[in-house]
């Protein structure tokens, strides 16, 4: 009876072996190189997401791959490893053409250029690949044709993932960001690990000005359980922007060297469609200010936004009405570089005059072992809607210092219940 187990142990084991060895064999590995300056990428590396991007491995060696059109990976239980560059062609009329990029980002109707989708998939730059966006071009080729710049208007995203379920993206470098660098849009259990965005003019014609605007970190839209680790974010506008309906979300080492601080929003944009955001953490944040020959804005710490109760016009770049709510939101362990405005809170954004107040309400915001500097005096200005003042609002070690001469301020108005600023005056109207 003995040597019959030892047998079947041994038979078992072997099947075992047999079975992940042939699996190994098995195994689609898709390997590219670039075809050289001047040539077009795009189709050996769609063949290759195409042979590999289900149960498989796509491995691109270092270099430039060059890419001409909008791009889609359906990604499947597999790994890319991506030690080279996608060069997205630097030509903004061409993909300004709403035929030559995606729109599945619903919210104000965002274009794409390169949309990952699918499920159980690492996509690993190795802190070397990523994309190149040729985002001087269109910097440049708005700022000196004085062209317009609206929500919607064409500009690119450049890494969108959209309809994702269990994805990791590691290692990740984006230079030179046209618009938003990335965006998460109706997916879940999605993993940002090492992510570097770099935004900065080096026209000089524009020195000292912001002609970066809405080259936002990441946006995440209509998604859950999202995190976001050590994030190097250069831009003008929103290091991270959690818009609606965005929950579970957990971000963590994030640098942002200028722009607009953290946002949560904006939000309320579509009458018909209530914004929730909830349980949000953002922890070990440093806000960085540029020389501002290059960069002239760090704005915020962490601001909270949202459209006015009334409707002004129509989204992508109007609206406003819509309801929902901000709740358990914790910002701890924030460094700030003479930010202009700490932490702010309003709810008057794209309103007017004479507009019915907000009825998306934030409560139970905690801002926890905060320091560093101001460029102004108030230190925290939390203005609520008197249509659904805040609760709960928590301060604890707010050590943020002041222009040098001035005594620290702290503006709360319709705010129903704050803990941790006794000077903070928790009444009055907006």
């Amino acid at each position: 009876m003995r040597a019959i187990l030892s047998l079947v142990v041994y038979a078992l084991g072997y099947l075992v072996s047999s079975t992940i060895a042939a699996a190994a064999e098995a195994e689609n590995v898709c390997t590219l190189r670039p075809l050289g300056p001047g040539k077009d990428d795009t189709h050996q590396v769609e063949a290759a997401i195409a042979r590999c991007g289900h149960y498989g491995r796509t491995v691109f060696g270092p270099g430039q791959y060059n890419i001409t059109r909008k791009m889609t990976w359906d990604l499947v239980s597999s790994t890319v490893d991506l030690h080279g560059s996608l060069n997205f062609k630097p030509d903004p009329l061409y993909w300004l053409d709403p035929a030559n990029t995606y729109r599945v980002i619903f919210i104000q109707s965002q274009a794409s250029w390169f949309v990952l989708t699918g499920r159980d998939f690492t996509l690993d730059a190795h802190n070397a690949g990523g994309i190149t966006g040729n985002g001087q071009t269109w910097w440049s080729f708005y700022s000196s044709t004085n062209r317009t710049r609206r929500d919607g208007d064409g500009r690119p995203v450049a890494l969108t993932l959209s309809n994702v379920t269990r994805g990791t993206v590691r290692g990740f470098r984006i230079e030179g960001q046209p618009f938003w660098c990335n965006a998460v849009a109706d997916s879940k259990e999605v993993v940002y690990d090492g992510m570097h965005c770099n935004a900065t003019n080096e026209d000089p014609r524009f020195a000292g000005q912001n002609i970066v605007p809405n080259t936002d970190g990441i946006n995440t839209y209509r998604s859950d359980k999202i995190t976001l680790l050590n994030f190097d974010i250069t831009s003008g506008d929103d290091c991270l922007a959690i818009k609606g309906n965005s929950t579970n979300i957990f971000a963590k080492g994030i640098t942002c060297r200028g722009g607009n601080g953290i946002a949560i929003g904006s939000l309320g944009q579509y009458a018909e469609l209530p914004d929730i955001v909830d349980n949000l953490v953002v922890e070990d944040v440093k806000m960085i200010r540029l020389d501002p020959q290059v960069q002239p804005n760090m704005v915020n710490g962490v601001y909270f936004k949202t459209w006015t109760g009334s409707v002004n016009g129509s989204p992508p770049t109007g609206g406003g009405g819509g309801g929902g709510y901000v709740s358990n939101v914790v910002a701890r362990r924030v460094s700030l570089d003479r930010v202009t405005v700490p932490i702010h809170v309003y709810q008057t954004n794209g309103g007017h005059s004479g507009d019915q107040p907000s009825k998306l309400q934030f409560s139970n915001l905690t801002f926890s072992d905060w320091t560093g500097s101001s460029l102004r005096n108030t230190i925290v200005d939390v203005e609520c809607s008197p249509a659904a003042p805040c609760p709960n609002i928590r301060f604890h070690n707010l050590n943020v210092a002041p222009p040098n001469g001035t005594a620290p301020s702290y503006k709360c108005v319709n705010v129903a219940s704050q803990f941790g600023l006794p000077a903070c005056n928790a009444t009055g109207t907006a």
